[in-house]
Order: C-alpha cells, then structure tokens, then sequence
C-alpha cells in the first residue's frame, strides 16, 4: 500500500498515491509494499528500494549508506507494545531530492500518530527531511511513554516483593507472579533498549549525510534535541535494566528462604523423632530376655523415654535460635 502526503497550508494531508506525479509530495509511506509498487517508485524515484531481506540485514554497512545521491537508513522499531506480544521489525527511510520515503512491514505507532497531529496543526512538516524529524521525535515520545510506564510498573513490582503480606501459601503463589511479571518487564525494556540504540545510530548518520536545507539552522536544532532525548532514554532503560535484574534476584532469593525454610522444618523433625524412633526399635526387637519384657512398668518406661529424647533436641533446637 502506498501512502502518500502532502504539505498544505503548513499541515501534513494524505493524498491519492499517484506515483507518475509526486508535485508536492513530501512523503511517500510504503507500508507492506507489492512487488508492482516498488518496481513502480523504484522507476520514478530512479532508486533502489531496499526488500525485506535486506532489511533485516543487522550489518551497519548495509543499514546506513548513500547510494544515487540518497541517502538509506534502517532503523529497528517496536509496535503493539499495549500487548502481550510486541513486534520488532526493521523501518527503511529513505531522502532523496528533500522527499522521505519510508518503507515497513509493520505498523509502529508513530506513522499513525504524526499524520492525525500534522493535519490538525503546524508541525513544520514542510519537506522529507523536516518530516523524517518529526517521524521520529514522535517516536521517540512514544518511547518515553512505554519506559515511563514500564518505570511505574517495576515500582509495583518492588513494593509487591518487599512488602507482602499474608500466609506463606499466598507469598510463594504471588513470587511466582512476580518471576513472570518481571520477565514480561525484562523483555519490554531490552526491545526499547534496542530500538532507542537504532535510532542513535540514525540521528548520528543523518546529522552527517543530509545536505543542508533552507531551515538549516531549525534542522540542526532539532537533531541535537533528539540526539539528547535520544541518550537520556537509553540511559533511563539501562537504568530500569538494572532495577529488573537487582528485582529478579531479589526474587530469587525470596523464594530461595521459602524453601530453606521448608527444608529446615523438615530437618529439625528429623532429628526429633530421630531419638524416639531408636528407641522404638530396640524395644520392638522382643527378645526372651529382655529386663524390661516381663515389667509392668516397662511400656509406660519406653513411652516416657521416647518423650524425653525427643523433648530434649526440640529444646536445645529452641534456645540455640535454630528455630
């Protein structure tokens, strides 16, 4: 499908893809293109359009590069992050001749949220480079609201861990939560860290290769500025990184005492009924002349001794604070 838009009155409006007349047009969306399509722009554009082989290419020579005075570059780019399961999937923008093509298989957020904004205001969205810059300022907005959420998530996480509450059964149900929420978190947080070092290696690029335009000066503004949310990100999802991973061990842990304890109750009711027990089966041999067969005495004797040798490890178990 191709998408393509227009600079009008200072607004961003969509307009019918003709591709034998881009007057006007700034952007030309490629979104899961037919092989008629690409060889269609290819022949207008005079461009060789990257396929989807190429662009899940990871090498940077192949993501970043000039060729017939345009310049290419390949970024990785994240969608459905509100679900369960989200994609991960190269994005190919292209300049040439002040026009922006762009070229995807899937659909990050960003492309359907700067279209709607531009139309509705001025967001300088006068040619391919400005609206590149834009594509990608709301992208990198869109990023800084899923780390931001995600940072409120792991806070959760952290106050589930260390401050429950409620019977043992409960707290080893609720760990087993928790290993499964962090995960979900650990995931979120290393696909943004690798689509927030993607788009670092494009802004660098572009800040090289794109020739001077008219706002030159705005260009540049805006580049830096993105270059530093850019950073500021990154670190904030190495930092969360860090949190999840302390929160995973933390958990670990927990659930590592859960079960020291179990086994230590296990333990000491060894060793109590361990004296008891012997003493049982000496008395359980029932030879002819043992003193104690004939006694009237001799079965309340063995239950009392049993007691007491099992009294006795329990106590000293107590006051040692091995209990």
């Amino acid at each position: 499908m191709i998408n393509a838009y227009i600079n009008e009155q200072d607004r961003l409006l969509c307009t019918r893809a003709d591709v034998n007349n881009l007057e006007g047009v700034v952007w030309i969306d490629l979104f899961e293109p037919t092989a008629e399509e690409e060889l269609a722009l290819e022949k207008v554009l005079k461009l060789d359009i990257p396929t989807r082989e190429e662009m899940d290419e990871i090498e940077i020579s192949s993501r970043l590069y000039i060729e017939d005075g345009a310049i290419f570059m390949t970024a990785t780019l994240a969608a459905q992050l509100d679900t369960d399961e989200p994609v991960l999937a190269p994005v190919t923008f292209v300049l040439a001749q002040h026009l922006l093509l762009t070229v995807r298989y899937h659909e990050p957020r960003a492309f359907r949220t700067l279209p709607t904004r531009a139309a509705k205001s001025a967001m300088g969205c006068h040619d391919g480079e400005s609206v590149l810059i834009a594509l990608l300022e709301t992208q990198v907005d869109r990023m800084a609201d899923v780390l931001e959420h995600a940072g409120r998530d792991t806070a959760s996480i952290s106050d589930a861990i260390f401050h429950q509450r409620g019977p043992r059964k409960k707290r080893s149900a609720s760990l087993q939560t928790i290993i499964e929420e962090i995960g979900r978190q650990g995931d979120l947080t290393s696909n943004m860290r690798e689509c927030l070092a993607s788009l670092e290696r494009v802004v660098g690029f572009m800040g090289q290769a794109m020739q001077p335009t008219r706002n030159e000066r705005e260009v540049k503004s805006r580049m830096k500025e993105l270059a530093r949310d850019l950073h500021s990100l990154a670190d904030h999802a190495d930092s969360l990184t860090q949190k999840i991973t302390f929160l995973l061990n933390a958990t670990l842990g927990l659930i590592n005492i859960e079960q020291n304890a179990i086994i230590k109750f296990f333990s000491v009711a060894a060793v109590v009924f361990l004296p008891p027990t012997l003493i049982a089966s000496v008395y359980g041999m029932n030879f002819r002349l043992m003193p104690e067969l004939d006694w009237p005495f001799g079965y309340p004797f063995a239950l009392m001794l049993m007691f007491i040798s099992a009294v006795g490890p329990y106590t000293l178990i107590r006051r040692r604070g091995w209990l």
